[in-house]
């Protein structure tokens, strides 16, 4: 079995999704900062009012910005939801085409098509999975529209089971920032007015260095500008959205493959070759796994790895194409390049900075294992990895040879 030779693409698809996901992310920060930035600016207009006014003042622009804030999470839910929704069908679209150009001409017709469910991405956002009965509903609906029930589709039930990797749906995770952030927006305020803090200083802690309409900057520099009001609540839109988008397109992905396992029956765990990858991603790079099988992307949030199809060339009665290349930091690399291996090559400055004091270990393990036997030994399945102390006492000394 082997990868497609336009398997590339899918590594450019993953790039791509990433850079949309800051899209998307940038429109319900910029909405959320604007908030918190009118807030900061009708805090600065209460100095010179009296003890009493003051107070009631400073009330009612905290009752204000807790219903902004909870306007602002149903918005973000109904814009995730929308983007979504298109997501899944042109990420479908796009992996029913991959896989035809990954076929020879007189195979192209074998491959089958993925309907999405209306409701798919709206049950992805605010379904909690224990609900799955409910949603069966719109799923029957959306077959008897269709003509006939839907053998190969992305349904609402489908998408109810589509959680963040904490267990929350994104509505809960947008309903419980904006929660949180009004009551911090709150404790700053009263600890710096209790404090005689100025008013102007409470402002620039809240907000930092941003402004009404900061179109032009990317979602990491607005993070960067921000208080402690905008900051970290920046980078948890990032996050959210980014693994949403992830969740949904490995999805719609994976529902083409399993639509098409007289052409594939396996999919490749496959991460991003660079010193951010985490352990989990590393762990599971370059391991093949049967549809509805194995662990599929995001395992973790602000996950970038991605699947692809390995393909029964054989089985089908076509020539193997000859081995591709998979994107990596510095450049292309053969597509049968795992993690483990990819780090070994990189040398011990680099292993350092991704695996600190085990990285001795690594490349002991690697001598007498294999790269990417190394990578497994270190880290299991579940992302979790060993202590030094595990590994002194598995593997003995680690002096270099």
């Amino acid at each position: 079995m082997t990868l497609p030779p336009n398997f590339q693409a899918i590594f450019r698809n993953a790039i791509d999704l990433n850079r949309y996901s800051n899209s998307v992310a940038r429109r319900i920060i910029n909405i959320y900062n604007d908030i918190i930035i009118d807030a900061v600016n009708q805090l600065q207009t209460i100095d010179e009012l009296s003890a009493p006014v003051k107070a009631a003042r400073l009330r009612a622009i905290l009752a204000q910005l807790k219903e902004s804030l909870a306007t602002w999470a149903g918005d973000s839910t109904e814009i995730t939801a929308l983007e979504l929704q298109g997501l899944a069908e042109l990420q479908s679209e796009f992996v029913e085409d991959q896989l035809r150009r990954a076929l020879p001409a007189a195979g192209r017709d074998m491959v089958r098509t993925v309907e999405i469910s209306p409701q798919f991405a709206q049950s992805v956002v605010t379904t909690d999975p224990t609900q799955v009965n409910v949603v069966a509903l719109s799923d029957d609906l959306f077959a008897a529209v269709q003509g006939a029930p839907q053998t190969f589709s992305l349904t609402a039930a489908k998408g109810a089971t589509i959680t963040l990797p904490n267990g929350q749906v994104i509505q809960k995770a947008f309903r419980g920032l904006a929660e949180s952030q009004a009551e911090r927006f709150n404790s700053v305020v009263r600890q710096g007015l209790l404090t005689g803090e100025p008013t102007p200083d409470i402002a620039r802690k809240l907000r930092g260095r941003l402004d009404f309409g900061e179109e032009g900057k990317t979602v990491k520099q607005l993070a960067l500008s921000g208080g402690e009001l905008t900051k970290m609540a920046n980078y948890q839109v990032v996050s959210i959205v980014r693994t949403s988008i992830n969740q949904v397109a490995n999805a719609a992905s994976q529902q083409v493959y399993e639509a098409n396992q007289d052409i594939t029956k396996k999919y490749r765990y496959t991460a991003t070759l660079d010193s951010r990858t985490s352990a989990i991603c590393r762990a599971l790079d370059g391991r093949e796994f049967e549809y509805g099988k194995g662990p599929t992307p995001p395992q973790h949030f602000g996950c970038r790895s991605t699947i692809v199809p390995v393909i029964d060339y054989e089985d089908l009665g076509f020539e193997p194409p000859r081995p591709g290349k998979r994107a990596a930091k510095g450049g292309m690399v053969d597509s049968d390049t795992n993690y483990g291996q990819w780090l070994l090559d990189q040398g011990a400055a680099q292993q350092q900075e991704v695996l600190g004091n085990k990285a001795p270990y690594f490349r002991l393990l690697a001598r007498k294992y294999g790269a990417r036997d190394a990578m497994a030994k270190l880290v299991r399945d579940d992302g979790s990895e060993v202590t030094l102390e595990q590994l002194r006492r598995r593997y003995g000394a680690t002096q270099e040879r």
